[in-house]
């Protein structure tokens, strides 16, 4: 027996916690060289593969395929050196519960135990959080119903905001009291036969004994439901997105945009085989309004704005684990066509579950085209800490009169929403934008189509 090489859940994203084990790609037994492919790794937002820094021998496996919720720091596998007998490997043992936790198990297990008449709870905790207070609307609302002291909850959110999360987990540590079987026994001591009388009516505003709709019962009875697992991406989106709506003032501004000019373009390209999607020219006009307007192109860093020397467009991919925003960057200084590959291939690899980190971080401005499913207009939310998204709808034919003839004239127009943080950008910036991204979007020829 001998010591081996331990191969931890490494954190594959900045803000990875844990991950699902999705396949293993060596064996027990196989020899491994450095650069490897050990697993693919599903975090938070990607299958990304795990890859060996040494060279040696799977000796074990510790965490099968399928494995879900594995925290950064688990001991998911053993390797030993080329040479050493990988049957013999020594498996570390888990580590020991601190003394003061296992001393009252062993009494306990020594000794019969006999339940109470009564439970009593558990004495509360030291709280959590000093100073002043910061709720979500959500857990103000489940704090205040089972009413728990926010003093108690561990903050997890930006700043020291109490959220969701945090109040349901508190939630668990003191549930509502419930009757044990001691309870009942004690308060019936022997089989009396009781005469059955009608409840006393409840006092005048107080809310009537209901019981709840969701019970126990056959599957497809009323009621009843099925617990569907979220995935890592899922669980991140839920939380950027109630980050982003309790923490950013969103300001919202739409304009119509003419599409005349980009329909002809594309069938002109379209007949020199070069094949173009509307949303690749308005990627490029929503990154070269950027890089003529910089003070757009910025972020929130918690001390205030920051301004960026780079234009990379975030757009919002959907995949059946939901969201992605994969990035092209330096969009401004791209043609029209080489947008149009790097956002084919991006898809791709996002819908695969194949996108490198660098390929879904650090963008500064996001677009989400629901153009596509027949959607006239939306409002998108933030991905923060960016500044503003667009929200593009579909295309519409509108009958319009002509300013220079006052003849009426059937125009193809396309409705754009820009969210947008309202510490950075306001109402006056916002309208300055959108006027000038129009103005790009309705003359595409002006624009570097290399």
């Amino acid at each position: 027996m001998f010591h081996a090489v331990k191969v931890q859940m490494p954190a594959l994203s900045p803000t990875m916690e844990e991950g699902n084990i999705i396949k293993w790609l060596k064996k027990e037994g196989e020899a491994v060289a450095a650069g490897d492919a050990l697993c693919e790794i599903e975090t938070d937002k990607a299958v990304v593969t795990l890859e060996s820094n040494d060279d040696g021998v799977m000796a074990k496996i510790l965490m099968d395929e399928g494995s879900r919720n594995v925290r950064l720091g688990t001991l998911i596998a053993l390797m030993v050196e080329e040479g050493q007998d990988w049957k013999q490997v020594e498996i570390p043992p888990p580590e020991a519960a601190a003394p003061s936790a296992a001393s009252p198990a062993t009494h306990a297990a020594a000794a019969p135990v006999v339940p109470p008449a009564v439970s009593s709870p558990p004495p509360p905790p030291k709280p959590a959080t000093s100073g002043p207070l910061r709720l979500s609307p959500a857990a103000r609302h489940i704090l205040d119903t089972n009413g728990l002291d926010p003093k108690l909850a561990t903050p997890t959110g930006p700043r020291g905001l109490i959220t969701k999360e945090d109040a349901l987990n508190l939630l668990k540590k003191f549930p509502a009291p419930k009757a044990t079987p001691a309870m009942t026994a004690t308060a019936v001591p022997s089989p009396v036969p009781i005469t059955a009388t009608a409840p006393p009516p409840p006092p005048p505003g107080s809310r009537p004994n209901i019981p709840p709709l969701s019970v126990p019962g056959k599957p497809g009875a009323p009621g009843t439901f099925t617990e569907i697992p979220a995935s890592n991406v899922r669980r991140v989106i839920a939380q950027r997105l109630t980050q982003s709506k309790t923490t950013i003032p969103h300001a919202y501004a739409s304009v119509d945009c003419d599409m005349a000019a980009v329909m002809h373009l594309r069938k002109d390209l379209a007949k020199e085989q070069i094949k173009v999607s509307v949303n690749d020219f308005i990627i490029k006009a929503a990154a070269v309004t950027l890089k003529e307007m910089p003070e757009v192109n910025v972020t929130w860093s918690g001390d205030g704005p920051r301004a960026l020397d780079s234009i990379h467009i975030s757009i919002a991919v959907a995949t059946d684990k939901g969201l992605i925003t994969p990035i092209i960057k330096n969009a401004a200084n791209k043609g029209v066509q080489e947008i149009s590959a790097n956002a084919k291939a991006l898809a791709q690899k996002a819908r695969d579950g194949k996108l490198l980190p660098e390929e879904y971080q650090g963008g500064s401005f996001s677009i989400s085209n629901l153009g596509m499913f027949g959607i006239s207009g939306f409002s998108a939310v933030i991905n923060p800490p960016q500044a503003c998204i667009l929200a593009v709808g579909t295309s519409r034919a509108e009958l319009r009169l002509c300013e220079d003839d006052q003849t009426l004239r059937t125009q193809q127009l396309m409705r754009v929403t820009l969210s947008s943080d309202g510490r950075l950008v306001d109402d006056e910036l916002a309208s300055r934008f959108l006027d000038k991204f129009r103005a790009n979007l309705e003359q595409p020829r002006r624009m570097a189509l290399a």
